[in-house]
């Protein structure tokens, strides 16, 4: 994670990813960024960021891999789309501080799970109630439930 300094206090953000730091735990940050729009360099540092999984944001964007790359080149993508790849890097960002470790978190996220009915992680990221149920999981191996 890199650790940005503002004003005093530090703010963490995921290596790479250009992004408000902000984001990831403040939620009215993050509102504000998804209603401006995140850019589409985001999605390609997003894919990089999270060991090159060019297949969960085809998914994510429903999109082909053909037609992946023409999410780089906007301005500006969709609230929609903004939200989904923000809400992505957040739970991401979450693994990381969980497992305090970036290539610690990017192996818990390809490792089949018993909890989440032996999905990988990263396989539930392009749906909410995926991400919400990845969260929950993280939640219960932060406090010592399992791991």
């Amino acid at each position: 994670m890199d650790v940005i300094e503002k004003g005093g206090d530090r703010e963490e953000g995921i290596q790479g990813v250009k992004v408000p730091p902000a984001v990831y735990c403040d939620k009215v940050a993050f509102i504000q960024t998804v209603r401006e729009g995140i850019s589409g360099s985001v999605v390609r540092q997003a894919i990089h960021a999270l060991g090159d999984n060019r297949e969960l944001f085809v998914r994510l964007l429903e999109t082909t891999p053909g037609n992946l790359h023409r999410f780089y080149k906007r301005k500006a993508l969709s609230r929609t789309d903004s939200e989904e790849v923000l809400d992505v890097l957040r739970v991401y960002y979450q693994t990381i501080k969980v497992f305090g470790d970036r290539d610690k978190a990017l192996r818990w996220l390809n490792t089949s799970i018993p909890a989440l009915s032996g999905e990988k992680p990263l396989d539930l990221f392009d749906t909410f109630e995926g991400r919400q149920l990845v969260r929950e999981v993280l939640r219960k191996v932060e406090y010592g439930e399992f791991s």
